[in-house]
């Protein structure tokens, strides 16, 4: 198999990432002035409920169908079977809920509004990004993911004008999300062969989804649905859900950064497990380690550094209890991104479903034990201390299970200069932020101080992460003039 490149795959990743989550960040200081606090927390707690239903339809086969594909890359044959086995089971189960979820929203009160939704599961159906990204067809994702988006912006800044228009507002974004998935069944005939139904046996794949990789994507929800759910239930405040719901939006974006890596590494460590090559695994690992690090320190230290300017700003009124959420979920970048190198870029390519879906059990029951303890105490900023506090016991526990593979003090080694930088730059940030008015301009100045302070210290140490890329960067360009 001709060997893609990581680093383009995980610019195209990267991208993607940042378009799945572009259109919250252009629409958010809109939709927090047009439907407030409650409205936005109306919104978060039925998407919440509506996302279990999405749980039950995916059944992790996004992770296994990836993960399956990239053992097969190389075999036209092999992987239209695992596309069409793949595609059948997700029909099936989607099916089901489908059914289950529209029974559920015309017993609610405001029925319309879970009606809506039912949309996110015909998208499960439709969803095959899957194959690509095991493929590592990245440049396949990105610009379907570019108009759909801008199609998305578009209507709501057209249609969406005031608090009466939630519906609307949820309609066009589980729409689009439809038909921007329907788009990629165009790419199909390039990579996969017509079903033969006799070779196909959907059946025995079963087990390994329900016991496995269904808690990969449950693994997602940990920190977001869940919460919100619990929120909703707990406190039967839509302001609580509100506030959340904005903190972990920014959280998430910037959590993007350090997590794209992973979707490009899981098919390349797959590939590689698959042929033996364990050693070229571990030298991938490492390096993922220090990327996390690299961009996990400095993007957590420096929101918390910087929440109490840009939330006032980019929120509008009535948002002041989401500076402090922020610098609570702030933490979440490092440990989720931690999480996602051992679990999702190590345990599942190398079959390990079974222990990845223990720990994130682990995780689930000292997430809910703490939420409804804390809420009850805290409201929404209990569900935050609840989250990271998740998250983090499953990043020790997975590094202590990976103990004898991935060394837990090479592990934290890599990430000793990052530590200092960042340390550094977060003291200094808030030492001078008082100087600097809550505005789209000073939050960027804060961000460019807090960039200069951390790559020169970096530098100064040498690091060789760094450098090397640096290095590689301007071979390129040099290349290329």
């Amino acid at each position: 198999m001709a060997q893609k490149s990581i680093k383009k795959n995980y610019v195209y990743n990267l991208t993607y990432q940042i378009l799945t989550l572009i259109t919250p960040l252009i629409t958010t200081p809109y939709l927090s002035r047009v439907f407030g606090a409650d409205g936005i927390g109306t919104c978060s707690y039925i998407e919440s409920i509506s996302s279990y239903f999405v749980l039950f339809a995916t059944l992790g086969l996004t992770t296994f169908g990836q993960r399956e594909t990239s053992y097969v890359q190389d075999d036209r044959k092999k992987r239209s079977i695992i596309f069409w086995e793949t595609n059948i089971i997700e029909l099936i189960a989607s099916t089901l809920c489908i059914v289950a979820y529209v029974a559920f929203s015309f017993s609610q009160t405001n029925y319309k509004l879970y009606l809506v939704l039912v949309l996110n599961l015909f998208s499960v159906i439709a969803n095959i990004s899957w194959f690509f990204q095991g493929m590592e067809e990245f440049g396949k994702i990105v610009l379907r993911n570019i108009i759909f988006k801008i199609i998305n912006i578009v209507y709501i800044f057209t249609f969406v004008k005031t608090k009466d228009d939630i519906i609307i507002y949820l309609f066009g974004v589980a729409f689009f999300g439809l038909i921007n998935n329907l788009s990629y069944w165009i790419s199909v005939p390039q990579y996969i062969d017509r079903p033969i139904l006799k070779e196909l046996h959907p059946s025995k794949h079963i087990k390994t989804v329900y016991l496995g990789t269904v808690f990969l994507w449950a693994a997602m929800q940990v920190y977001t649905v869940l919460d919100k759910t619990m929120i909703g239930v707990i406190t039967n405040n839509s302001f609580e859900n509100g506030y959340y719901e904005q903190a972990l939006k920014i959280a998430r974006l910037v959590l993007t950064i350090v997590t794209s890596l992973g979707t490009v590494m899981i098919p390349r460590i797959g590939y590689h497990y698959s042929k033996g090559d364990m050693e070229i695994v571990k030298q991938y690992m490492y390096r993922a380690y220090k990327f996390v690090w690299l961009c996990g320190v400095p993007l957590t230290l420096g929101l918390i550094a910087i929440s109490n300017n840009f939330v006032p700003w980019f929120f509008g009124d009535g948002y002041d209890k989401v500076v402090s959420l922020l610098g609570i979920l702030s933490f979440l970048i490092l440990a989720i991104g931690i999480n996602n190198v051992t679990g999702m870029q190590y345990l599942i390519p190398t079959k390990r479903e079974n222990i990845f879906s223990l720990t994130v059990i682990i995780g689930a029951l000292t997430n809910f034990v703490l939420n409804f303890f804390l809420i009850q105490m805290f409201q929404s900023m209990g569900a935050a201390i609840a989250s990271v506090v998740a998250e983090t016991t499953i990043a020790i526990i997975q590094i202590y299970i990976v103990r004898k593979e991935l060394s837990p003090f090479e592990i934290v080694k890599c990430g000793l200069h990052y530590f200092i930088a960042g340390g550094l730059m977060f003291i200094t940030l808030m030492q001078i932020r008082g100087y600097f008015n809550a505005s789209v301009l000073h939050t960027f100045e804060l961000v460019i101080i807090g960039a200069i302070i951390y790559g020169s210290v970096l530098l100064v140490m040498k690091d060789e992460f760094l450098l090397s890329n640096i290095y590689k960067i301007f071979k390129k360009i040099i290349k290329r003039a």
